[in-house]
């Protein structure tokens, strides 16, 4: 497959994600591996939209702990506790997170100095369990709106109903 990534930084967001969600259900049409599709949802959102860093941190003790995914960007932080940082708590609290300043979330955890804004995503598998979340940072404040919460909710529920 020659499949390019779309760059769609210049469009109004909820149109970019609109596109993005296209190709990525083009992409990951018929693949039911979760670590393909995390490697490729990291590379399409992180190339179309331009983020610091993009990626996930898989569960791999449910409540307790995640571990680095595939992602886009920076050297990422290799393992984190639920209820420690943006991650951690959107795990623990199995909900999405949007910080418009990373430094006045307490207990932020700093994997790259140049982050100031940043997203946390749940995913959840097929059965309801939480299997993941998704981690996108950005360099500017405030970069991310309920519209990126929503759209990004909508594009990680593949994970629990497949790509087709």
């Amino acid at each position: 497959m020659s499949e390019a990534a779309l760059d769609v930084r210049d469009l109004p967001r909820n149109e970019a994600y609109a596109q993005l969600h296209q190709q990525v259900r083009a992409v990951l049409r018929g693949i039911d591996d979760p670590v393909s599709a995390m490697a490729t949802i990291s590379c399409l959102l992180h190339q179309g939209l331009g983020f610091l860093w993009t990626g996930f941190y898989r569960v791999v003790e449910p409540g307790s702990l995640l571990r680095i995914g595939p992602y886009q960007g920076s050297l990422g932080c290799l393992e984190i506790r639920f209820g420690a940082g943006v991650c951690g708590t959107a795990a623990a609290q199995r909900q999405t997170i949007v910080v418009p300043d990373v430094a006045a979330f307490p207990g932020h955890i700093t994997c790259d100095a140049r982050s100031r804004s940043e997203i946390v995503v749940p995913v959840f598998g097929p059965h309801g369990d939480l299997a993941a979340v998704l981690d996108i940072d950005s360099e500017h404040l405030g970069a991310f709106s309920d519209t990126d919460a929503t759209s990004l909710q909508h594009l990680v529920r593949g994970f629990a109903t497949g790509w087709d």
